[in-house]
């Protein structure tokens, strides 16, 4: 049978390629002959996947936390993806960049309108009891979405407002260790009543700080907001790529921080003196963001908006008031 002209060209730049290796295009070609062919749940390793879910009591409904969590945590990856290519485009053109920050939103936008899932879509009898076999465990102490925060923004914006005054103007490798012990999240895992450190934040820190460190000094030239800076004044005055960067602050610092927060009221509401009576965190004043006032890109806002961060959601998604 002769072969088509079209097979023959891509064989000889196959050879080509392999003989620039040192390899023996045969040999491959064998290969190729005798593999099986590839399957769908064989490429996603479906029942890997699916194996993953190891629930510590019988409620059924601890499952749809567990999956729900890991379907998050998917999507951090499918960020931190974006922001490695971002990270190491040579060129930055504002096309490229408007584009790597719509996929990221993308993903924080399927994550917001999914969070009914965990609002409503758990028995609240059944979440109170399961809930307790999982103590000290939190979604707090998901690494990846702080990692999502430091590849976004100069890190001197993620630590507390007291705090961020001393670190004004540009900053080194050598002060982000110093910086790092006021990361403004570290609020959310403390005693209420003692102000010490919970057992979720200190084995948080014990896992994750060197990674977040080493993360912090990588991307601190190269993080979204440097990145936007570095742009000459026309292109960031670009309004296409303003919209995407505060749609980012927006989906990141307001509305996933506030579907946590609806979810809490739903199935954790307590007094806080109770809170403290128990040991427990506040985090009916680490979860609205009203508080902590954590933006990526400050200076994109007025400061009336500052002032009202994260407000109008609460008024329309925790009251039912709308503007």
């Amino acid at each position: 049978m002769e072969l088509k002209p079209e097979i023959v060209a891509r064989i000889e730049k196959l050879d080509e390629k392999y003989k620039a290796m040192g390899q023996n295009l045969t040999s491959y070609l064998d290969g190729l002959l005798f593999a099986d062919y590839l399957t769908y749940w064989d490429y996603i390793h479906l029942d890997t996947l699916l194996s993953l879910q190891s629930p510590k009591t019988s409620f059924p409904d601890e499952q749809v936390f567990i999956m729900y969590h890991q379907i998050t945590e998917l999507y951090f990856r499918l960020c931190m993806v974006e922001f490695e290519q971002i990270e190491t485009r040579k060129t930055m053109d504002v096309d490229y960049f408007i584009s790597k920050l719509g996929r990221i939103n993308r993903y924080f936008d399927a994550l917001i309108s999914s969070f009914d899932i965990m609002v409503d879509g758990m028995d609240v009898a059944q979440f109170m009891q399961f809930r307790m076999s999982l103590l000290p465990a939190s979604g707090f102490q998901s690494g990846q979405y702080r990692m999502i925060e430091i590849c976004s923004t100069d890190f001197v914006n993620l630590i507390t407002k007291d705090q961020g005054t001393k670190y004004s103007g540009i900053y080194t490798d050598s002060m982000i260790d110093g910086m790092y012990e006021h990361m403004y999240w570290k609020a959310g895992a403390t005693e209420l009543s003692t102000g010490q450190k919970t057992l979720t934040l200190d084995q948080f820190e014990k896992k994750y700080s060197p990674e977040f460190l080493s993360l912090a000094k990588r991307f601190r030239t190269r993080n979204l907001s440097a990145i936007y800076h570095s742009l000459s004044a026309d292109q960031q005055k670009e309004e296409p790529l303003i919209n995407a960067l505060k749609l980012l602050d927006v989906n990141v610092n307001i509305n996933w921080k506030l579907s946590h927060y609806r979810s809490a009221v739903r199935y954790l509401q307590k007094d806080p003196v109770d809170i403290a009576a128990t040991g427990g965190t506040n985090w009916q004043k680490y979860l609205p963001p009203r508080f902590q006032r954590i933006s990526f890109f400050p200076d994109l806002w007025s400061n009336e908006d500052m002032e009202n961060w994260g407000k109008n959601w609460v008024k329309a998604n925790v009251f039912g008031k709308k503007e």
